[in-house]
């Protein structure tokens, strides 16, 4: 921007120079201008609605992991471009956002704010009146589950279910076992599918692999991909292996509360099958926004997003040289079909 002003001074600076008398006309006109009694100039309409972005910057925290980085970064460059916001993105963390945001207001917005994993923080600045959600930050709520290779799920139509494993499992592979990639093993995920392979009883018809870290368990999912392997895997949403290649998710059918408390017990004596918990991810506002700067809270009740988009943006976020800046760049230059239900109608 100085570098354009820069420009554009010099311009017309050698525009006075080379024109000298339009200039001396230009400067008697403003010499003019000025002089003019004050009562020529109108006033501000006090009808007038205020502005969109009101009359303070909107800041929004940039979480610490890469889905809430791109979002961060998306949803500044949408206000600033289609509602003329001054935005300002800031470093933020979990637990320290949502209590600044439950105790002063700011920041404006968190994008992606996962308010189970804060819940009393949060619950106290929501009945404080403080902050509240705009929207589900993603469309969905269901963050982890089993997985097939779209291969597998071509040749095994009828596979659309992880109960329809008992009876598939067998004959995934030539009836030796099938190599399940489960989560490292001092994770909690680990245990809860062991005990989920025992409730569905394929305990003779699989191979449990825990892997040492989550790199290790990219790579075994992407090695087996690689030669076609009919494997079943554990993995988590939004995540840039999902889009990467092609896996479909397996129906895990309804959460049982009182099987997923046995499920993640060491001892589960008779585990019953359920899906995994879902999770509270909202797109987080400041009470201020909602009364100060409706326009844009109303952009934020739009935002919500399909996961399989964020993990499609995490995938090109993988690619060489790429940036959090730039893939949010990407988006707004080349997804309208997606930002454009969220600027809405009334956008300037």
């Amino acid at each position: 921007m100085k570098a354009w002003l820069s420009s554009g001074a010099a311009l017309l600076l050698a525009g006075l120079t080379a024109m000298p008398a339009l200039a001396q006309i230009t400067v008697l006109d403003q010499a003019q201008d000025a002089a003019a009694p004050a009562a020529e100039t109108a006033p501000a309409d006090p009808a007038a609605p205020p502005p969109p972005c009101g009359t303070q910057p909107i800041n929004i925290a940039r979480m610490s992991w890469p889905s809430a980085e791109i979002l961060a970064e998306i949803h500044a460059r949408l206000l600033a471009a289609e509602f003329g916001c001054d935005v300002r993105v800031t470093p933020g963390d979990l637990a320290a956002t949502g209590s600044s945001m439950g105790s002063t207001g700011q920041p404006a917005v968190a994008p992606e704010m996962w308010v189970t994993r804060i819940a009393e923080v949060w619950n106290a600045g929501v009945e404080a009146q403080k902050v509240r959600p705009a929207a589900p930050t993603y469309a969905e709520s269901q963050f982890e589950g089993w997985f097939i290779p779209g291969y597998v799920a071509l040749g095994h139509p009828e596979l659309t279910t992880a109960a329809g494993l008992t009876a598939a499992a067998p004959t995934l592979n030539g009836g030796a076992k099938v190599r399940f990639i489960s989560c490292p093993a001092d994770w909690a995920c680990a245990l809860i599918n062991r005990n989920l392979i025992a409730a569905y009883g394929l305990g003779n018809a699989v191979e449990i692999v825990e892997p040492a870290n989550r790199f290790e368990m990219d790579t075994l999912i992407a090695e087996a991909v690689s030669r076609s392997e009919p494997i079943l895997f554990y993995y988590w949403r939004p995540n840039a292996i999902l889009a990467q290649f092609d896996f479909v998710a397996l129906d895990m059918g309804a959460y049982d509360e009182e099987a997923a408390k046995c499920l993640a017990r060491l001892a589960c004596p008779t585990p019953v099958a359920t899906a995994f918990p879902t999770e509270t991810v909202v797109v987080a506002l400041s009470e201020w926004v909602f009364t100060d700067t409706p326009a844009i809270a109303s952009y934020f009740q739009r935002t919500s997003l399909p996961l399989s988009e964020m993990d499609a943006l995490l995938a090109q976020l993988n690619e060489p040289g790429a940036t959090v800046e730039g893939v949010a760049d990407r988006f707004v230059a080349g997804r309208r079909d997606i930002w454009g239900g969220w600027v809405g109608a009334g956008a300037p």
